[in-house]
């Protein structure tokens, strides 16, 4: 069986890039025949950016593009209680941490040159709350300091020993736990983030075959590596070349002349959009 999913945040309008995604996820699960099953998942844990017009408009917009999906809707806002449960699992093995950083704390922290390292998206964080005791922590949180929950990557790596994950296309990578460091993982505002809530929640769906872009590859490191640590199934993985626009820049949200709305009101037919996708996002048939 073949599930997959498309999981977009509503804090703007479906652009040509997450057609993408949305398609080859859904071709994928259609290849794979009357087994396969296609689920759309609204990622909407940042309430302030969120807007129940961008949920509406992306639905409308899949409809048009001739995607349908299973019900009902995964909304992640409804189900605060499974991120925290997971939470709660890798606290009472000493997994995570409060950091009481903040970012003018960090930047000046990474300046040191004998605490510099770098990952995928820049200086990783050096830890610097991880060495705090307890009572200290405890202390801090009871004054309402804001905080981040940070995973205690070089723990975590210890426990769950080599890790790989299954590309299609490419086979089994191996897993670098430490890539980001100690990853933020819940804020005491926000009480999960995109790392923590997408390893629960295709978990709980049980997905099997995750595509989505290949600004997400790395972020395979921690998902991975949460998935051992919580004991939950390794799905398998297919992240696709990204779309870009005419200067080779990928696009974002703010590209408002790429979205499927603006394609739609000036005329254009869903084949149009596949075309303009193209078939060398497609998850080859030979790797189903």
């Amino acid at each position: 069986m073949i599930v997959t999913r498309f999981a977009p945040s509503p804090t703007g309008y479906l652009h040509l890039g997450h057609a993408a995604s949305a398609l080859v996820g859904y071709d994928a699960a259609r290849a794979a025949g009357p087994t396969g099953r296609f689920l759309l998942r609204i990622e909407d844990i940042d309430q302030t950016r969120c807007r129940p017009e961008f949920e509406a408009a992306i639905a409308e917009d899949l409809g048009w593009l001739g995607l349908d999906w299973e019900r009902p809707v995964r909304r992640q806002s409804e189900h605060m209680a499974d991120y925290r449960a997971a939470l709660d699992r890798l606290d009472a093995r000493g997994l995570i941490y409060p950091c009481f950083c903040t970012r003018r704390d960090i930047a000046e922290a990474v300046s040191a040159p004998h605490l510099q390292r770098q990952g995928p998206d820049g200086p990783i964080y050096p830890g610097t709350c991880r060495h705090l005791d307890q009572s200290n922590r405890n202390a801090r949180v009871a004054a309402s300091e804001p905080y981040a929950l940070r995973l205690d990557s070089g723990r975590a790596a210890m426990e769950v020993g080599p890790l790989v994950w299954h590309e299609r296309d490419e086979g089994s990578i191996a897993v670098d736990p430490q890539i980001f460091g100690d990853v933020v993982l819940a804020r005491k505002d926000v009480r999960t983030s995109y790392h923590l809530a997408v390893v629960v929640d295709d978990a709980l769906q049980g997905i099997t075959l995750i595509t989505r872009g290949r600004d997400l590859y790395a972020a395979t490191h921690v998902h991975r590596l949460l998935q051992a640590l919580l004991g939950l199934p390794a799905p398998q993985y297919y992240h696709h070349a990204l779309i870009t626009d005419a200067a080779g820049q990928r696009l974002a949200k703010r590209h408002d002349a790429m979205a499927i709305r603006a394609f739609r009101a000036a005329g254009e037919a869903p084949e149009t959009i596949r075309a303009m996708i193209g078939g060398g996002l497609a998850l080859s048939r030979k790797s189903l």
